[in-house]
Formats: C-alpha cells, structure tokens, sequence
C-alpha cells in the first residue's frame, strides 16, 4: 500500500471486553471539535437522554449532529423488527452525514448492532467505503471485531478489562456508566 496522505480518510475502531470504548470515541470527537472539524456522532442501541455523554454531545454538536436512535439493549432477538428499524435510520442518517462530507463520524456500539444482526456486513462495509470515498473519518465502537473490519480499519485499540467494580457488586454510578 502506497502512503497515504493527510486529506485521506481514516477508519478508527475502539473495541473489547473493557469499559471505555464510548469514553474513547468521545475523546476523539471532542479533539477533532478542538481542531475545527465538522463532526456527526450516533449511537446505536441508546435511548436520547441516556447517559451523560449524549448531554454534551448536544451542547457540543449542532443538533442534526447528533442521533440516539435506540432502543435500549437488544437481547434474546426480542423486538427484533422495532431494533432494525432504530439500526436502519441510524445507518442513514450516517449516509447524510458522509453524503456532506463531514470531517469526522462517530457510530459508537456499530460492531454491537452488526454482531446482533441489526445491521448487515453489506451496510456497514457502504459506510466504510463512502465514508473512505468522501474524506469522513469514521469511528466505530463495540466488541467483538470481525477479522474483515480489523483488516480495513487504519487504527485499532482494544481495550482490556483488568479490574470492574462490577464484580465487587458495586452498581453503576452516574458519570461513570451512564
């Protein structure tokens, strides 16, 4: 592969067993804000007003910049129909944004919906070209990386879970899972 040069679009995945991966992908859209960059974050599977990090992301963001279009956790294949629908207008929604060349998008639990059958390798893989075609950045959260997605990515870090307070039956705290 020949060098690639500073205009051309990155693939950057954030992936694992441990917490932060959505923490990670927020890092790196705030940075790209920093630098001037037009950027687009949706969520899949997280209902808007979820958690801390949608909050900011609203402030941050203009508001066609931002999508939460879950529907909480998928499990079982229970509401599959209702799940898919939620994917499917997240997955175009990115199409838009890519379509108007944003600088950066972030899909943040993409690797979730595409390894619980609520997106299609086919959808994703027309992002990663489009997104490669039209110079937007794209981030992808979740676990569970698939061999084909690791081999396109430029950037992938796995994060590993050492220790959870999880497991010491302490519950989840607002500002830091939620």
């Amino acid at each position: 592969m020949g060098k690639r040069t500073e205009k051309q679009a990155l693939i950057l995945v954030y992936t694992g067993e441990g917490k932060g991966k959505t923490s990670a992908a927020v890092g790196q859209a705030v940075r790209a804000l920093g630098a001037g960059l037009q950027v687009g974050f949706g969520q899949f599977f997280k209902r808007d007003s979820q958690s801390g990090e949608q909050k900011i992301l609203k402030k941050l963001l203009p508001e066609d910049m931002f999508l939460a279009s879950g529907e909480g956790f998928y499990r079982d294949g229970r509401d599959h129909e209702r799940h898919r629908d939620k994917a499917r207008a997240l997955v175009e929604w990115a199409k838009k944004k890519i379509q108007a060349q944003i600088d950066l998008l972030v899909l943040d639990e993409a690797l979730y919906a595409l390894n619980s059958g609520l997106i299609v390798p086919e959808e994703l893989s027309f992002l990663l070209d489009a997104a490669t075609n039209s110079g937007t950045h794209l981030v992808l959260t979740g676990r569970d990386l698939p061999e084909w997605l690791k081999d396109r990515a430029d950037l992938v870090s796995e994060i590993h879970m050492l220790k959870h307070h999880f497991e010491q039956n302490i519950p989840a705290r607002k500002g830091i899972e939620f």
